[in-house]
């Protein structure tokens, strides 16, 4: 991997950790991420004291899909054969989710 490919893994790891903090979440990268004894790249603290493990993931346009998916939608529901269920949010909701800010009602 090269510098500026470690730039930008550093850049958006650390965006995410800023982020979370902005929404009153606890969160820290992951010393040497992913390499270390914890699996990821960002831990961050839900209310109820649970440590949520993030990998983050950057790429120009490969995500493209997924944004065109979500559109105007609260969260995503994808799923590949054979495998579990995931749901794509927007990281803000999650952080609020986490933060116990949410309301009941869907995210504006």
């Amino acid at each position: 991997m090269g510098k500026s490919q470690r730039d930008k893994g550093y850049r958006t790891e650390n965006n995410v950790r800023l982020k979370a903090l902005d929404h009153g979440v606890a969160a820290y990268r992951v010393p040497l991420s992913g390499g270390a004894s914890i699996k990821g790249d960002v831990v961050v603290k839900g209310k109820s004291g649970e440590d949520w493990v993030l990998e983050v993931k950057c790429r120009a346009a490969g995500f493209k899909q997924i944004y065109d998916w979500m559109a105007d939608n609260d969260a995503l529901v994808i799923k590949a054969d054979n495998k579990r269920e995931l749901v794509v949010l927007d990281m803000g909701d999650f952080f609020d989710l986490l933060a116990g800010k949410h309301d009941g009602q869907p995210p504006s």
